[in-house]
């Protein structure tokens, strides 16, 4: 887990857009659209980093089409730590 964590916010250079949208979904679930225009990316720029966050297990989701809610994985949950100590390290440049 460690490693796909650093690889997936610190060893890309989409590290920061993933990282904002973990740090959202974190604060509560929320779907594309709505992260959108949280956090001011283009739709399309969210589906990618969302289809990679799943694609790692990091980000699961509930319901369907426009109306699917994105929460953090429980494994995920239980390493956040890894992504804080992470972040905090490189993801602060």
């Amino acid at each position: 887990m460690k490693r796909i964590i650093y690889w997936l916010f610190a060893g890309t250079k989409g590290g920061p857009t993933r990282a904002q949208i973990v740090k959202a979904i974190k604060e509560r679930p929320r779907n594309a659209n709505q992260l959108s225009e949280d956090l001011g990316f283009d739709y399309k720029t969210i589906k990618h980093h969302i289809k990679m966050l799943l694609d790692n297990k990091l980000i699961v989701a509930t319901g369907e089409k426009y109306a699917k809610l994105y929460f953090l994985s429980d494994d995920f949950e239980k390493n956040y730590h890894i992504f804080e100590e992470i972040w905090e390290r490189f993801g602060k440049k």
